[in-house]
């Protein structure tokens, strides 16, 4: 019987459990793969917004992540929230030759910023040459690349040098559909799905790290990405509303 993928989850942890690491270990349960996981930072947060970081040192951070590789090698590495430049830096030095999927999160789903100038420095100088995927919404994108137009911007990240960028699109649809686009080197593949009436808390992290598990899962890019859109867009659909703020996906059920 052949061992399901191992996925490496590094990012924040999250109280309410819709977000961060909790909901990478539920989407890796649904796509069969098994999740190891790295805490970059603990966070004071509800439904509706982040309210302070506490971010882990580095060298402790450092520590288990050389512990887990001795013994276990991942088949694909996710990382979420970073926290801190410093462990931003570290995890650049430490992770070269692992496919790596990033999703920046740059700020919460509330509006609260999470990345200072440095960190969004160290991801673009250090990290994005070691990504395979990168998963930003257009408000991201402009960010991590300076400029104005996000398709312009995604493109620009592919220019230094990730591999790929899949540019979501719903957090600025203008319209009742969402068009989320995976731009590499050869161009450009777009994804249509309908807008859905709420917002919703960790549907980045659940989208993310679907698209790490169907590359562990031995996808290519386009197909795996396809996929994980389709899956994450029916976890929004059937969400649910447990607390005062966001929708929460619902990761529940098993990929067919």
């Amino acid at each position: 019987m052949a061992l399901p993928p191992n996925i490496l989850f590094i990012g924040g942890h999250d109280p309410t459990g819709g977000a961060g690491l909790q909901a990478d270990i539920e989407t890796a349960l649904a796509h069969g793969c098994r999740a190891c996981t790295l805490v970059t930072c603990l966070t004071t947060q509800d439904s509706s917004n982040v309210r302070a970081l506490h971010p882990q040192g580095v060298a402790t951070l450092l520590a288990q992540l050389d512990c887990l590789l001795n013994d276990i090698r991942p088949d694909v590495v996710k990382i979420g929230l970073l926290g801190a430049p410093a462990i931003a830096r570290a995890l650049a030095g430490a992770l070269p030759g692992l496919p790596l999927v990033i999703d920046p999160v740059l700020a919460a789903g509330g509006g609260k910023d999470v990345a200072d100038p440095t960190l969004i420095d160290v991801i673009r100088t250090q990290l994005l040459p070691i990504t395979a995927l990168l998963t930003p919404n257009r408000a991201e994108a402009r960010r991590l690349s300076g400029r104005e137009d996000a398709l312009y911007a995604a493109q620009a990240l592919v220019e230094a040098g990730c591999g790929q960028v899949l540019l979501t699109g719903a957090d600025e649809s203008e319209s009742g559909t969402v068009m989320n686009r995976l731009i590499g080197p050869g161009g450009q593949h777009e994804f249509e799905h309908p807008l859905l009436p709420h917002r919703y808390h960790g549907s980045g992290c659940t989208l993310a790290s679907a698209c790490a598990c169907n590359l562990a899962l031995g996808m290519p890019m386009e197909t795996a990405v396809g996929r994980a859109l389709d899956w994450t867009w029916n976890t929004l659909r059937q969400g649910d509303k447990p607390g005062k703020g966001q929708y929460f996906p619902n990761r529940r059920e098993h990929v067919a």
